[in-house]
């Protein structure tokens, strides 16, 4: 009775315990139905241009099991093996093909791919091709591999000499950096790209000399053309012009997503600026577009949008501004929480101040920024008894609160000027002027008969770097 008694107080215990072995094997049991579906998301995988002997970045691929029961890959496949310039990785081994792989119901799996591209006799870009083949359940289906590889010049940390000249013919990767020695004079030549890695500063001790034009312009980005890295700031340290160097002219020329656009350092050894911007663009930068610290430059018909701080002129120095914009809007990358425009006579350092004299003259141009965290887009501030000068010829700015220090002469004040189009979502940053800007005709007449675009200035000017048509 009393063995009677305990065999059927435990058989219901039992009966659970199979029912639920059960249904776990069932659930953990595998489906051979072809009609059992793997998602695999896109059909290829398409790398940005990718410069020979530097590889790339990893891409990669999710293959998703939305079935309830496990399914078998039979077979993944590069289908170029082992001389593909693609390399696979699957689930954490890398290899040419993998074969009856597990993925368990609703889960997924990892498929990782990188490229490396070989030289060839081309100067222009080329494309390289394979596939990956995937096989469950009868099923077969190709992943598509896209990569544009182009041949470069590389500069690896290196001190230029002597009279350089560089041309368009293959860009230039610059790893580990670079110095334009003193003495040296680089000359770059219209249309040439040149791509930096994040440990790459491109240094001046001499003289760099950039003649880019309206149509072949010359390109300063970081090496990390795919996305989403094309499109960060920050990605290359910068060009900085330092104490020795003179006589640097850039034209038409375009210095994209570094961490400082252009840093110039102390004064000019000569009478003439240290360097001259003419139609340049200095964009997407994330701590300072252009930084001069006790220097001089002159820059005409130049644009500096969407810096953490677009222009420092620090501890004096000697600027003129002539039909630039000045312009910041929020985004994904930078958040526009600093003053477009900061001059100061003064520098501080190891709680000492240093003053030398400022003078700073900016003339037919807008220093504008999104309304927001910032109250105030020039801020000008002085320290003991050096001047700090800063004058405002027909410019167009918001503030609250004039900058102190600062001459006015025809200014607009807290006007929008009504750019064409600035869309922060799709990345659109149109500056130049929509019809019945306010910043239309209110302009001094200048040398400079001619905008951005090369478009002749007519009668009075517009401000900023564009003309209306």
């Amino acid at each position: 009775m009393l063995i009677f008694t305990t065999v059927r107080n435990y058989l219901p215990i039992l009966l659970i315990f199979s029912l639920a072995m059960a249904i776990g094997c069932k659930k953990e049991s595998f489906t051979n139905s072809t009609e059992a579906k793997l998602i695999i998301g896109n059909d290829s995988l398409r790398f940005d241009t990718v410069f020979t002997t530097a590889g790339s970045v990893t891409q990669y691929f999710l293959i998703k099991n939305e079935n309830k029961q496990k399914i078998n890959i039979s077979n993944v496949q590069l289908m170029g093996g082992a001389a593909s310039a693609f390399k696979m990785n699957v689930d954490g081994s890398q290899g040419t093909q993998f074969t009856n792989i597990e993925i368990a119901g609703n889960d997924s799996m990892y498929v990782f791919v990188r490229v490396n591209v070989n030289p060839n006799a081309d100067n222009q870009p080329f494309v390289i091709r394979d596939s990956i083949k995937l096989q469950w359940n009868g099923n077969t289906t190709f992943k598509q591999l896209e990569a544009w590889g182009q041949n470069a010049n590389y500069i690896r940390s290196t001190i230029l000499q002597g009279n350089i000249n560089w041309t368009k013919d293959k860009p230039y990767v610059i790893l580990g950096g670079m110095i334009v020695d003193t003495n040296a004079v680089l000359n770059i030549q219209q249309g040439t790209r040149i791509h930096l890695n994040a440990d790459a500063p491109f240094i001046v001790d001499g003289t760099l000399i950039i003649n880019g034009t309206k149509s072949d312009s010359v390109v300063f980005r970081s090496n990390r053309l795919d996305d989403p890295y094309r499109d960060y700031p920050g990605a290359w340290p910068g060009i900085y012009f330092r104490g020795s160097s003179i006589n640097n002219q850039l034209t038409y020329t375009y210095i994209k997503n570094a961490y400082q656009g252009i840093v110039v350092e102390q004064p000019s050894s000569n009478a003439n600026p240290k360097l001259r911007l003419n139609n340049c663009v200095l964009d997407n930068i994330y701590d300072i577009g252009l930084f001069a610290v006790n220097s001089s430059v002159v820059a005409n018909n130049c644009l500096i949008s969407n810096c953490g701080t677009n222009i420092a002129l620090i501890y004096g120095g000697s600027y003129q501004f002539n039909h630039c914009t000045v312009v910041s809007a929020s985004n994904s990358f930078v958040q526009h929480k600093n003053p477009a425009l900061t001059a100061t006579n003064f520098v501080k350092q190891n709680n000492t101040i240093y003053t030398s004299p400022l003078t700073a003259v900016f003339t037919n141009s807008i220093v504008w920024g999104d309304e927001g965290f910032v109250d105030n887009e020039i801020v000008v501030q002085k320290e003991g008894t050096d001047a700090a000068n800063v004058t405002l010829n027909n410019v167009l700015f918001r503030a609250k609160v004039d900058p102190s220090n600062t001459a006015f002469s025809n200014v607009l004040r807290n006007t929008n000027p009504q750019f064409d189009s600035v869309d922060v979502v799709r990345r659109i940053y149109d500056f130049r002027l929509k019809a019945g800007s306010p910043a239309i005709n209110k302009g001094v007449v200048t040398p400079l008969t001619t905008d951005f675009n090369g478009f002749s200035r007519v009668g009075l000017p517009d401000l900023g770097c564009y003309e209306k048509q």
